[in-house]
């Protein structure tokens, strides 16, 4: 299957189109470790070079470090020239000033940084699902970025925030589409069961799905994928590699933020080891298999490095043998429904 990185596609039936290759910026605000505002910034022009306009961002990445790095490096390009998401449901406040009875990511630390995110801001993440919570979040999300426009919102991970989300934050999302103010909306989680809930009772234009579309996890396949091709929703992928253990799989690699099983270890090393026979590298084999499914229309990385960044257009475009897939397929690697890339079709649309 050959997938062109810088290809235009829409998201559902909105005007706005994205590159099949998109820029994710969790790993440049500082996911894991530190990342300077140099290395960041090389990065971000090395995949604008590329030809990749489509950037993906959120306040809880870096706690603002992202969305600041990517206002940075697309300040001196035309609006027009490019795509940009970010998200809302979460509040960065400054530490002093959090409330005792605030709806807090307790994930989050007092200090520098997280669970997560290293050489973050002094302030701490806030749930805010709510109408005024969502515009707060567009104003501050400018303000960060520098720019005067967004192109797509999503809702972020409102696991235990429905109510709020349905409620409060869609509403807002459709009056600002409506509006021309931002043009498509959607949502966007670590899960499927919520997402196809969503489907199901709103008007979305996208849903970005992290991890839950990939070699290892194909839970999206059974209902919300066929769901969103019903609706119109397209979807984005993210986390094709599965936090790294598809990327390199061993003991002690990382799958969904945490340790993997045993279990999960042993079958991305079984992948690994069929493609190692066909000659094609795994992360190959993890970046097109997504994107064959014809509700899928990009793929936004999670990098932090120009070598690492080189490994997606490389990828999408590595010829695969159709065997490979087959026996992946018999090895029940891969669901039986699954669509797979053929090396002798284009990508699907």
């Amino acid at each position: 299957m050959v997938v062109e990185p810088t290809e235009r596609v829409a998201l559902g039936s909105s005007g706005v189109r994205v590159t099949r290759l998109g820029f994710g910026t969790a790993e440049i605000g500082g996911l894991y470790r530190a990342v300077s505002d140099a290395d960041a910034a090389a990065t971000l022009e090395h995949a604008w070079a590329a030809g990749v306009r489509y950037f993906d961002s959120a306040p809880l990445y870096g706690y603002g470090n992202a969305e600041r790095r990517l206002g940075l490096a697309l300040r001196d390009h035309r609006g027009d020239d490019f795509v940009l998401s970010t998200k809302v449901g979460r509040l960065l406040v400054p530490i002093d000033e959090v409330s005792s009875n605030a709806d807090v990511d307790r994930q989050a630390r007092d200090g520098q940084d997280d669970a997560y995110y290293a050489g973050t801001p002094r302030v701490r993440v806030v749930f805010d699902y709510s109408s005024d919570g969502v515009l707060r979040s567009v104003e501050a999300s400018l303000r960060r970025l520098g720019l005067d426009r967004l192109d797509v919102l999503y809702i972020h991970d409102p696991d235990d925030h429905w109510q709020d989300a349905i409620g409060g934050a869609l509403p807002a999302l459709q009056r600002l589409r409506e509006q021309g103010v931002v043009g498509a909306i959607g949502a966007g989680m670590n899960q499927v069961e919520m997402l196809a809930r969503f489907a199901r009772v709103g008007d979305f234009d996208a849903f970005l799905v992290a991890g839950r579309y990939t070699l290892l996890d194909q839970s999206a396949l059974r209902e919300l994928l066929p769901l969103c091709l019903e609706k119109g929703v397209s979807i984005v992928v993210g986390g094709v590699m599965n936090s790294g253990i598809l990327a390199d799989p061993h003991p002690g690699a990382l799958f969904n933020y945490a340790p993997a099983p045993a279990a999960l270890v042993e079958r991305a090393m079984r992948v690994r080891t069929i493609c190692e026979r066909h000659g094609v590298p795994v992360r190959a084999a993890a970046i097109q298999f997504p994107l064959a499914h014809p509700a899928v229309v990009s793929l936004v990385t999670g990098v932090r490095t120009i070598e690492h960044f080189d490994d997606y257009p490389r990828a999408m475009q590595t010829p695969i043998p159709d065997d490979l897939w087959a026996e992946l397929r018999a090895d029940g690697l891969i669901d039986p429904e699954a669509p797979v890339p053929s090396a002798s079709s284009p990508a699907p649309r």
